[in-house]
């Protein structure tokens, strides 16, 4: 090979028509420009979000959630700043974090107890290649711990073909510091074509809310080797430090009284002293990855494993409703400490050939996922001496999912995909303190579907596809099933089920991209959350229906300005109230610009996220909010002899400081209080970035 590793990636083969995987080799162009755009090749809603956005029009501490955010039905809260906390309410469509599924490079991962993603804990924004929001179950093909809601899919990046040498700098509000490096071997035609990359950043804020930081390292690595003409070996890994203090939100009256940005103080005699309050965390996450063409067969297959290393302590009560004193002494501190770690092992395969009139694909996802948790009360005055422990458990979950489907070439460009996924989800808990009960409990439960789908694309002209999908998701209940004093007499809850029906269609050329979809889902045993005082407990609101319309675009008006915008009007009600699900935004809206050209690169660009409801019963409204966010940057092509593509950039993230209250963090665990969070305020960071 010539270090063409096209030839044997699956991704590639779907990529011929114009800005199909969201690039583009003319950067004049509106999928070159698009911050999100749809795909020819897709047979549900999709929006595809490219590297150019990511590197221009998002500070480098970001995360995937905050990144994702621009796209259509989808909204995420960050309290404290881009990057500078875990993501606490992202949504599609109005389904909850738990809900959709999060992968990366094709591989499923989350805690198994709830499904929940930690947005913070995995993928800095400087190893993300690309992201595509899946609105939808998919087909049979699509993997992964909840099937119904959607998939975030995280790509990536790619090994460079020319060697470099690159640092990374940048500054901004609230102190935020980040450096870092990455090096590209370039094609290594002496190792047989292979090319690697490896980078390495550290990140350190004050945050916006008070006494809110946060330090951060990441490596990664990620090596390509072809092996022959017809195969490749992926090697990937990453590594995650985390120490952060954390909130649980604020009081309508606290923000009232000491602004938007109240959080933690800095008295060792308050439950809200930030040294009280702090997670440290440590994760990884690695894959051996091989495709190959094997007798007419094209394979792909990805052994994998990645961990999640949590130590967590909180003041009882941040928010000031419990008074201090623990069996220590009745003036110290009381606290919560708690440890989270988990690891999986898994692998995912996927098979493909042609057969007869049309592709038969086939394939199969087994995860198995060991996790320790237990919490204590404790003293935070004497370094959290233990006072009492409140649970303690070891669980397990195991899950296998096979499918097969066919994409059935028909007549006038129309393939009609008929398929069928088995999902097998066993979850089982040995406790010798269990969670809610405080009783010994040694329990094993296993739930079972078959989920059918069925797809119609048209591949219309070159340019213009349409599609119909129906396909059925399923998400098995989460471990708090199991905190009752006996599973076995109480019975186990039916999964949550879906039935979801797709029409849509996406057109695309160097002028302009436009996708336009509707959806309707019967939603059956819909579960909805409530946290109080830091702890999430899930509850059953029945039935329910979500609907709505989608749609996206972007036209290059000419000179590299690209107009951009997206509108959805989005509908999630219980059947048996009428009233909206929680979290649940009635419309979402982006209208903004991109300038593209030469040296110079710009964007501002506005999200509007509508009304919505904190809580069940159409309780906890919260109103309708705009921000607005401007990048620039120009870049250096050869600022010396021993330098190059030297980029200076400027982000102004809330460009209007809007700092209104944008969701509900949960209640008091002593009075039931609401507390909410805001949107973090104004923010301006700098960024300098050189090639050697």
């Amino acid at each position: 090979m010539t270090g063409d590793l096209g030839a044997v990636q699956s991704t590639a083969t779907s990529a011929s028509r114009i800005g199909d995987t969201g690039a583009s080799s003319n950067p004049q162009s509106a999928p070159a420009q698009a911050p999100t755009q749809g795909s020819l090749t897709a047979s549900e809603p999709k929006s595809i979000i490219n590297k150019n956005y990511i590197q221009n029009s998002n500070p480098p501490t970001s995360n995937y959630s905050d990144i994702l955010q621009i796209a259509p039905s989808v909204s995420s809260i960050n309290p404290n700043g881009p990057g500078l906390m875990e993501t606490q309410s992202l949504t599609i469509r109005g389904f909850q974090d738990g809900q959709y599924n999060v992968t990366f490079d094709g591989i499923p991962f989350g805690d198994a107890n709830d499904f929940t993603h930690h947005s913070t804990s995995f993928f800095s924004t400087q190893s993300i290649g690309s992201i595509a929001v899946d609105r939808g179950p998919g087909d049979a093909s699509q993997i992964g711990f909840a099937t119904f809601g959607g998939t975030v899919a995280l790509t990536s990046i790619e090994p460079s073909l020319a060697p470099a040498f690159s640092v990374l700098g940048s500054y901004g509000s609230w102190n935020t510091w980040l450096t870092g490096a990455q090096f590209n071997t370039g094609d290594l035609q002496q190792w047989g074509d292979a090319r690697a990359v490896v980078g390495y950043n550290h990140s350190s804020s004050d945050g916006y809310l008070d006494n809110v930081g946060q330090r951060r390292d990441n490596v990664y690595f990620k090596l390509d080797k072809p092996i022959g003409d017809d195969t490749l070996l992926t090697l990937f890994a990453t590594y995650n430090r985390i120490y952060q203090n954390t909130s649980l939100g604020a009081t309508a009256a606290q923000i009232r009284e000491f602004g938007p940005s109240f959080a933690l103080n800095n008295d060792p005699t308050s439950q809200a002293y930030s040294g009280y309050n702090f997670d440290r965390i440590n994760t990884d996450f690695e894959y051996i990855g091989l495709q190959t063409v094997l007798a007419g067969w094209k394979l792909d297959n990805k052994l994998y494993t990645y961990g999640y290393y949590h130590d967590g302590f909180n003041g009882l009560d941040p928010n000031g409703e419990t008074p201090n004193g623990t069996t220590f002494g009745p003036n110290n501190v009381p606290g919560t400490q708690m440890a989270n770690n988990y690891r999986s092992f898994g692998d995912v395969f996927n098979a493909e050939r042609t057969l007869g009139p049309g592709t038969l694909q086939l394939g199969a996802w087994l995860t198995h996922q060991s996790n320790f948790r237990d919490n204590m009360n404790a003293d935070a005055t004497l370094n959290f001496a233990l006072e009492q422990l409140n649970f303690s458990m070891q669980d397990s979950f195991l899950t296998f999912q096979p499918y097969v489907q066919y994409a059935w070439k028909l007549p006038y460009g129309l393939t009609l995909t008929p398929g069928v996924k088995f999902v097998s989800f066993s979850r089982s808990i040995d406790s010798a303190l269990n969670q809610k009960t405080a009783e010994p409990l040694d329990f094993s439960h296993t739930w079972t579907k078959v989920l059918p789908s069925l797809t119609l694309h048209d591949q219309i002209n070159r340019n213009w596809s349409a599609y119909a999908q129906y396909a059925q998701g399923f998400l098995a209940p989460n471990l708090n099933v199991f905190y009752v004093p006996n599973p076995s007499l109480s019975g186990q809850p039916d999964p949550e089920q879906t039935d979801n029906y797709q029409i849509g269609t996406t057109y695309k050329t160097d002028r302009l991209t436009v996708s336009a979809d509707l959806y309707y889902i019967n939603f059956r045993n819909a579960v909805t959350s409530t946290t109080i005082g830091g702890t999430t407990f899930f509850t059953n609101a029945g039935g329910a229906v979500y609907k709505g319309f989608e749609t996206e675009a972007t036209f290059y008006a000419g000179d590299g300005l690209s107009l951009y915008g997206n509108l959805t009007f989005n509908s999630a009600k219980q059947k048996s109230t009428d009233d909206w699900m929680p979290n649940a935004p009635q419309q979402t809206a982006a209208l903004g610009m991109i300038y593209d050209r030469g040296p110079w690169h710009g964007s501002l660009i506005g999200k509007f996220v509508g009304h919505q409801y904190g809580d069940t019963g159409n309780q906890q409204p919260i109103g309708g909010y705009l921000v607005t966010n401007l990048a620039s940057a120009y870049t250096f092509k050869s600022p010396t002899t021993w330098m190059r593509n030297t980029r200076i950039g400027l982000e102004i993230d809330n460009l209007f400081n809007r700092t209104s209250i944008n969701g509900l963090a949960g209640y008091t665990v002593a009075n039931n209080t609401p507390l909410y969070w805001t949107i973090p305020g104004r923010a301006f960071f700098a960024t300098l970035s050189t090639d050697f």
